[in-house]
């Protein structure tokens, strides 16, 4: 087993972190030396302006993207690079991809294979991936088809169901692989108002649940109500981290107070 799959963080050591990450797309820069982490068992909800680089961090923490520079780091050991004797290695992309298990993510689009039905697109990564048998990962994703509330969905079709069963089936999928972070990136951002309700419940039974969750959102109530804390991003850096108590009621930062007058 590869050493980053280890379940158990170091005492003292956060289960996520990432270390002065820097990301560029054509000259801009998107990251300017974030500094995040997160420990076992905690919610982080992530706030902020669309283009503050909130998705972006999420991509490089689930290795779907190379950092230009900084540290991604899973139980204290380096996700995104290696030494050999002391010098910096390029990790190969059948190593990354044993390190992605861990990490689990959820998209603003649902990224379901239309051929398939929800329990075959939920049982896929357990038999691609994981090379568990057919039979034993159809088990696996039924249960997990009924924790998010589709158990009676498990063989219709995405285009058959709603997009907020469509989500819930993506949230399946990622739960399924069994990893120690989940990440989302504005889960609720496509659906229509009325489903919305449905898939934060699914995110809030995972919170209370003890996932581990880092959930880039515009729901405020779903931060006020599930998150530890809560952190507002901003032009490629964190502006200001707080319970949520203290982040929404006594923001010390002028560019939070901003932000909170526009979405309130």
């Amino acid at each position: 087993m590869d050493e980053t799959q280890s379940k158990t963080s170091p005492r003292g050591v956060p289960t996520l972190q990432v270390k002065n990450l820097h990301k560029q797309y054509a000259g801009t820069e998107v990251l300017k030396g974030v500094e995040f982490s997160i420990d076992k068992g905690q919610v982080k909800a992530v706030l902020g302006p669309s283009g503050s680089g909130k998705s972006t961090m999420l991509r490089l923490m689930a290795l779907l993207e190379p950092a230009d520079q900084g540290q991604i780091l899973l139980n204290g050991v380096q996700l995104n690079g290696e030494e050999v004797n002391g010098v910096p290695r390029h990790v190969p992309e059948r190593k990354l991809a044993v390190r992605r298990r861990a990490i689990g993510m959820v998209f603003q689009k649902f990224n379901l294979f239309p051929h398939m039905t929800a329990i075959e697109n939920v049982s896929s990564g357990l038999i691609n991936v994981l090379g568990i048998s057919k039979n034993d990962s159809r088990d696996q994703a039924a249960a997990m088809l009924e924790r998010v509330g589709l158990g009676d969905r498990s063989n219709y079709f995405p285009a058959e169901l709603s997009g907020g069963q469509q989500q819930r089936v993506a949230i399946a999928r990622a739960l399924v692989m069994n990893p120690e972070v989940m990440l989302f990136d504005e889960p609720t951002s496509a659906l229509d108002p009325e489903l919305v309700g449905e898939v934060l419940q699914v995110m809030e039974d995972l919170a209370n649940s003890g996932m581990t969750m880092i959930v880039v959102t515009h729901e405020v109530r779903f931060a006020r109500r599930a998150a530890d804390e809560v952190t507002l991003f901003d032009s490629g850096v964190i502006v200001e981290q707080a319970d949520p108590e203290n982040f929404f009621e006594n923001p010390q930062h002028k560019r939070t107070r901003k932000f909170l007058s526009h979405v309130h």
